[in-house]
């Protein structure tokens, strides 16, 4: 038996689609080179133009990591959206959580202030799936196995 339950509302399955569709516009641009060349000028753009400063100069080693991390979160994205389980925002809650910690390393180590805005995003969508994992507050469970619940 788990010590917490699964939300199975479909309030619940709204965020975890809500979440998937978030990381599929933001990070489709990140997947391949070409698309993140241009995705790095929009975001270096962007952040001059907000005053918190240009994204550093893309070098093949920074290339390959946002196209890994592009490939994967676009991979990750489409199944919440095709089967939004509980523990499918369980999971991606707890990503969300370790993307903010390293994010959060990042801005106190001297990364773009850009990384702010997706930040607060990472922190919100993370809470919103993970507390009503770890609250009393639950919407019904299934008889079996909590984490393999269907909203």
């Amino acid at each position: 038996m788990t010590p917490f339950s699964a939300p199975s509302s479909t309030a619940y399955a709204g965020v975890v689609r809500a979440s998937a569709w978030y990381d599929l516009v933001v990070t489709a641009g990140f997947a391949t080179p070409w698309t993140y060349g241009l995705l790095h000028g929009a975001l270096s753009s962007v952040g001059e133009a907000l005053g918190l400063g240009a994204l550093p100069a893309q070098d093949p080693t920074q290339i390959l990591y946002a196209n890994l991390m592009g490939s994967v979160v676009v991979v990750w994205a489409v199944l919440r959206l095709v089967g939004p389980l509980p523990v499918h925002g369980l999971y991606d809650g707890v990503a969300r959580t370790l993307f903010a910690a390293w994010q959060a390393y990042a801005l106190t180590h001297g990364g773009p202030r850009l990384l702010w805005l997706f930040l607060v995003v990472e922190i919100a969508f993370g809470a919103a799936q993970l507390v009503p994992w770890l609250s009393g507050r639950r919407t019904g469970t299934t008889g079996g196995p909590a984490v393999a619940a269907r909203p």
